[in-house]
């Protein structure tokens, strides 16, 4: 059984998830023709059944919508993470892969995002630990309040963002700062070449492992 599915398959399969997740039901035929703009039934029949083959779902008669998710570990894709960034001093991230880790299909990933390791405690205020692995959208534009990846001196950290003027100066400044009390705030003059922000956070995963060491 080929656990490898297209991409349209995968949206399909997502949108199963997150219908079964927050309405408690799968969606019908209709819906998921009007969902993905198909013209009849038949299109949306064609990716279940290759979904149905693959192992991801299961027909069942019994029930109402007909649709069963066979809950596996087909559910979980396995994803690069690219480097560490720091919460507390700052890392470096790596051109390359360090890692991998099998992240659930319904982890929203848009196009461009990437993941990274936090290493460091200063957001544990904001639920952000050790280990966790965070999802980095580089295209969005930060807002004020938002969590950061931002690369200072070559070397990468995650902060809150808030970008303001000066009390001293009346010029713009950049504020990054910490979610605990141990750590004081970083701040960056807005024409300091160094600094640069890599992209907003917009997903945290944690897995429940302990590992050993």
């Amino acid at each position: 059984m080929s656990k490898e599915i297209t991409e349209t398959q995968r949206r399909i399969l997502n949108f199963l998830i997150e219908q079964k997740t927050s309405r408690g039901i799968p969606p019908t035929l209709a819906e998921m023709a009007k969902h993905f703009g198909y013209k009849n039934r038949a299109t949306v029949r064609e990716h279940l059944a290759a979904l149905e083959k693959k192992g991801f779902i299961k027909k069942n008669p019994k029930l109402s919508r007909h649709i069963e998710l066979t809950l596996e570990d087909k559910f979980f894709i396995p994803r690069p993470i690219i480097g560490e960034v720091a919460a507390g001093n700052p890392l470096t991230i790596y051109p390359d892969a360090i890692d991998t880790i099998e992240l659930p299909t319904i982890a929203k990933m848009p196009k461009d995002s990437f993941l990274l390791r936090v290493k460091g405690d200063s957001l544990k205020d904001a639920y952000i630990f050790s280990g966790d692995i965070v999802i980095v959208n580089p295209n969005l534009e930060p807002k004020n309040g938002q969590i950061v990846v931002a690369i200072l001196d070559d070397a990468a950290v995650v902060k809150r963002f808030y970008k303001k003027k000066s009390e001293s100066t009346s010029q713009m400044m950049i504020e990054l700062l910490s979610e605990n009390p141990e750590y004081k705030p970083i701040v960056i003059e807005k024409t300091y070449q160094k600094f640069k922000i890599v992209g907003v956070v917009i997903g945290i995963y944690r897995s429940m492992e302990k590992k050993a060491g």
